[in-house]
């Protein structure tokens, strides 16, 4: 019985010293630990498993702080299933096929397509990049199909 134990604690090491595999973008929004509403919100429009994907995606990814700058009740009502298509239009216009990296974008002003289907602005002209009227606090975090860029509020889709 020792040497099957034995046995197992050498594969354990051997498989925690190989190289990690990297993350997904779902993968990196929950470690992270400060996209537990988004995370939530993903499950509950079934969106997981299409960010899970092969992709490339960016993601403008708002905090928990970022949804609690909602109005009182907006997210409850979302989360609720007979919202699922209006909260998936909400989740899906932080989205854009591709990936994005802030490099590609400095000093430039454009329209990006979304998965939800309308354009989202970009500025990333000045000091600090805007995506609609939200600030990216954090660019560039990387993920096995594609990157996250970090966003200060909820974005809408204007129709």
């Amino acid at each position: 019985m020792n040497a099957k134990y034995s046995a197992f604690a050498v594969v354990a090491m051997f498989v925690a010293a190989g190289p990690a595999a990297a993350a997904d973008i779902v993968e990196t929004a929950v470690s992270n630990g400060n996209f537990k509403t988004l995370t939530a919100a993903l499950q509950a429009a079934g969106l997981v498993e299409t960010l899970k994907g092969k992709g490339p995606y960016t993601v403008f990814a708002p905090t928990d702080e970022a949804f609690r700058k909602l109005p009182a009740g907006t997210v409850e009502t979302l989360l609720k299933p007979e919202n699922k298509a209006q909260l998936t239009k909400v989740l899906t216009y932080h989205v854009v096929s591709g990936n994005v990296l802030s490099g590609d974008l400095k000093g430039k002003t454009t329209n990006a397509k979304t998965v939800e289907g309308s354009a989202v602005r970009i500025d990333a002209s000045g000091n600090t990049v805007k995506v609609d009227d939200a600030a990216v606090t954090q660019a560039d975090v990387n993920a096995s199909n594609g990157v996250i860029h970090v966003i200060d509020r909820v974005i809408m889709p204007k129709s």
